[in-house]
């Protein structure tokens, strides 16, 4: 075990910020393109694969039942088909959608529902719709292909423009259907905290480095760019390459909440509320002024303990 690997692991022990030199191995740098930004803290590893493998088992038999219904539907309706040929058509397209599953999963991970501007979020997850619905037509198009040809025949997708828009007609419903399937999964096999406020941890990518720093001594994060800044008790602030919606899923389990849309901040180290008129507030977190607006009423109405 290398040097570097040594230090963070006991200073994990001790619960004292750390750095880190970053792991540039190409398996890992594949890993953090997939896990997204935001999640380094320890543990998001094994819940992001919990979260693919539940999905996953989900779609597989929400989808299988559908292909069932549908083998049974299009042998009653054409009885001389027989059984073998709707079931090769049903079981590869299930097939090809099980095999291609890691595309709304990994789409979920880099935009998830809380991202903005919506029509970015809209607009992302649209155009990965198409992708899907291509790759899904193009897997069972060549299973069928496979298929056929081993029995000595010939398999006919049709005229490629009018089938690929009326198989996207539906992949793009399932597409959307399945993110919301992994973001349940997400919830159900997310850990349940273990560690009180003071104890829990959260690691802050800055550049080359890691900074791990306990939850309370963070007391806001703001957007910067395409970054965001963690303001520390120590008077520290870090930078992290990421979308400020992304911190918001990631530290509001932890009682971080959304006050503006530049800012987040650590309700647990509020120290006061001040109103500004207009019903916008300005929420002190000791010698820190982080702005609340009026748009946030839920975030007020925690606040006041409403």
């Amino acid at each position: 075990m290398s040097g570097a690997t040594n230090d963070l692991e006991n200073a994990s022990r001790s619960a004292l910020p750390v750095e880190a030199a970053e792991d540039r191995r190409p398996t890992a740098r594949v890993w953090r393109w997939v896990r997204g930004p935001g999640d380094d803290h320890r543990g998001t590893r094994g819940a992001a694969w919990r979260q693919y493998l539940v999905g996953l088992a989900l779609i597989a038999i929400l989808v299988g039942g559908i292909n069932i219904i549908n083998v049974i539907s299009l042998v009653h309706d054409e009885p001389r088909a027989g059984v073998l040929a709707p079931a090769i058509w049903e079981g590869s397209s299930w097939l090809s959608i099980v095999l291609l599953a890691w595309i709304p999963w990994l789409a979920l991970k880099r935009l998830p529902p809380s991202a903005r501007p919506l029509w970015m979020l809209c607009a992302f997850h649209l155009a990965v719709a198409f992708v899907y619905s291509a790759a899904h037509v193009a897997g069972f198009v060549l299973m069928r292909k496979a298929v056929y040809a081993l029995a000595g025949s010939d398999y006919r997708f049709g005229p490629v423009l009018p089938g690929f828009l009326y198989e996207a007609s539906k992949d793009v419903f399932g597409y959307l259907v399945f993110v919301a399937i992994f973001w349940i999964a997400g919830r159900l096999t997310r850990p349940h905290a273990t560690m009180s406020p003071a104890e829990a941890q959260f690691d802050i990518r800055d550049g080359a480095r890691i900074v791990r720093v306990r939850m309370n001594d963070i007391l806001a994060v703001t957007s910067a760019g395409n970054y965001v800044e963690f303001v520390l008790r120590d008077g520290r602030r870090p930078l992290m390459r990421s979308p400020l919606s992304s911190m918001e899923s990631e530290l509001s389990p932890h009682g971080f909440l959304r006050t503006h849309r530049s800012w987040l901040v650590n309700a647990n180290q509020v120290t006061g509320l001040q109103p500004e008129g207009s019903g916008d507030y300005a929420l002190e977190l000791g010698s820190l002024r982080v702005p609340l607006s009026r748009r946030f009423p839920k975030t007020l109405a925690r606040l006041r303990g409403g």
